[in-house]
């Protein structure tokens, strides 16, 4: 009787270590269990438009569909999910995915694989990791990391000029705030589309702005896109030599429409068009000094394979986003908006744009947490106060909630990346704006700890924000998406909505706040945080 115990344990553990392969497969959730990963955009609008019910990490109540095939959901997407009982699922192609009524069902072009890793989170993660995409060993530069970032945005929009950009960035230091860091210039510094140099109108001495910002500290990046104005020398030259992803029929370039206008877009999948792109950024960085690029505007939704036709035939919706990005490997210094399948890859990603307000607030942390769950290890959260321009387009800075942008920068600073955009110094009063100083100070003291974590996580894997659940499995934080592990070392609790008080679970052992106030673990604490406060949690040895 034992020795067919034991054998029937053996097949057990053999069924369970093998993965299960489908093109299309149901997954029938587990009692309790948890799953985090695939998109991270909590706003995708068309997830919302369906009528479907979710939130992160996704669990049997919830009802929704996500596409993965079409849809890049205007962020950062990976075909993977991780179970907080050990299981995950991936494929190396987009699937479907609906989730109802406590089964998860897939389809997709390529088989969808089903592991039971082991019984954790972690387990789950890291065994998918290993076996799909295992980290590069290579970071970001550091500055992404250790010191605040600076977009010129929100404060500019369209009207990015060299005046406005240097009054920017001496604003910075003179208010305190840390240099040393990444300035990014954004959009519509160009001639237009597919040029590659400054509007001399608005940069009467580009070379002379470079050599400034640099003298400040910063490391200067400029935004691109794969789109080419039509009727300019670019876009006859490229058509020529067939650089152009081209319509349905095969023979013209689409023209396709896109947030800023109508234009043409470069064919990634085609290696003369990508050489093309990389010669003219080398060109602006020996010509100017640049550092890198924010890579932007590649929304797998612009390459369906009904609308367009790509050299290689088979470079479709997220396979041509992820042919966008790539380009980053060219230039340490980028940043991505949207992106597919690149976990592990020393790249520099950044959370959709949001409104400014609390709701949008309040998606950061399970945002942030959930891109840990898709294996992007260097992630930022939006830009502080909300990256959606028209939120602050046209609006009285007596209008604008001072307590949601307090709490947002506040959040940015116990994250691996934090950015600026709009200006605190011109939007908040004398006392908020010291809250924000003193968060963004804090933010390079953790500086080197950050770094050293993300060196350890390009080598082992680990991401820097961990669930709960990932850091102690077995304890109920299953469903907790509200605080979190920064590293080994730090719980952190920000606040998320209006008010001055939360509750904060801590897990078994002893604890000690930043105040130095200390806890017995495995309880529930309401804390008392008002504006000045970011709740700070590491454990007694």
């Amino acid at each position: 009787m034992k020795t067919l115990r034991f054998l029937a344990l053996l097949a057990f553990m053999a069924l369970a270590a093998s993965a299960l392969k489908a093109q299309s497969l149901s997954v029938t959730m587990l009692p309790g269990e948890k799953w985090w990963g695939a998109f991270d955009n909590p706003a995708a609008w068309k997830i919302t438009q369906a009528g479907g019910r979710y939130a992160f990490p996704f669990d049997a109540s919830m009802d929704f569909t996500i596409d993965l095939r079409s849809e890049t959901y205007s962020n950062n997407c990976v075909p993977l999910l991780t179970s907080s009982k050990g299981r995950y699922i991936w494929s190396d192609a987009p699937f479907k995915a609906s989730f109802r009524e406590g089964v998860i069902s897939f389809e997709g072009t390529a088989p969808i694989e089903l592991v039971q890793a082991g019984g954790t989170l972690r387990e789950a993660f890291l065994a998918a990791s290993r076996a799909h995409f295992p980290p590069s060993g290579v970071i970001p530069p550091e500055e992404f990391i250790a010191r605040p970032q600076y977009n010129t945005w929100i404060e500019l929009m369209y009207n990015q000029n060299q005046a406005d950009i240097l009054r920017y960035a001496h604003a910075i230091a003179d208010n305190g705030f840390p240099t040393g860091a990444v300035l990014m210039v954004d959009d519509n510094w160009q001639k237009y589309y597919g040029n590659y140099d400054f509007k001399p109108e608005r940069f009467p001495d580009p070379k002379g702005m470079m050599d400034e910002l640099h003298a400040l500290g910063f490391k200067v990046m400029l935004w691109v896109c794969p789109y080419v104005s039509p009727d300019s020398p670019e876009f006859r030259e490229l058509e020529k030599k067939g650089y152009f992803v081209k319509e349905a029929a095969g023979k013209r370039p689409a023209i396709v429409p896109w947030w800023n206008g109508y234009s043409a877009m470069l064919d990634m999948s085609h290696p003369g068009a990508r050489a093309w792109m990389v010669a003219r950024l080398h060109e602006m960085q020996e010509k100017y000094g640049v550092d890198g690029f924010k890579f932007d505007a590649g929304d797998a939704a612009n390459y369906a394979p009904e609308a367009i036709r790509v050299h290689d035939g088979k470079s479709y919706g997220p396979e041509h986003t992820r042919l966008w990005c790539k380009m980053a490997d060219d230039f340490p210094y980028n940043e991505l908006r949207a992106s597919w399948k690149l976990a592990g890859e020393p790249i520099v990603m950044r959370l959709c744009d949001k409104k400014a307000d609390w709701k949008a607030v309040q998606t950061l942390v399970p945002a942030m947490i959930n891109a840990s769950m898709e294996g992007h290890l260097y992630v930022c959260p939006d830009m502080i106060g909300g990256g959606e321009f028209t939120s602050f387009l046209d609006v009285d800075p007596a209008d604008i909630d001072q307590e949601m942008i307090v709490r947002s920068c506040q959040i940015h600073a116990v994250m691996p990346m934090m950015q600026f955009s709009v200006a605190p110094w011109r939007i908040l009063s004398k006392e908020n704006l010291e809250i924000c100083r003193k968060a963004a100070w804090l933010h390079a003291e953790l500086g080197p700890y950050l770094v050293e974590e993300a060196r350890k996580g390009a080598v082992s894997g680990e991401p820097l924000v961990r669930p709960m659940d990932y850091a102690f499995p077995g304890q109920g934080f299953e469903g907790c998406a509200d605080q979190y592990m920064l590293g080994e070392k730090y719980l952190m609790a920000p606040m998320q909505a209006p008010g001055t008080q939360r509750t904060v679970r801590l897990p078994k052992g002893r604890w000690q706040d930043e105040t130095g106030r200390k806890y017995k673990g495995g309880k529930v604490y309401t804390l008392d945080v008002p504006l000045e406060r970011i709740p700070v949690f590491t454990k007694v040895k």
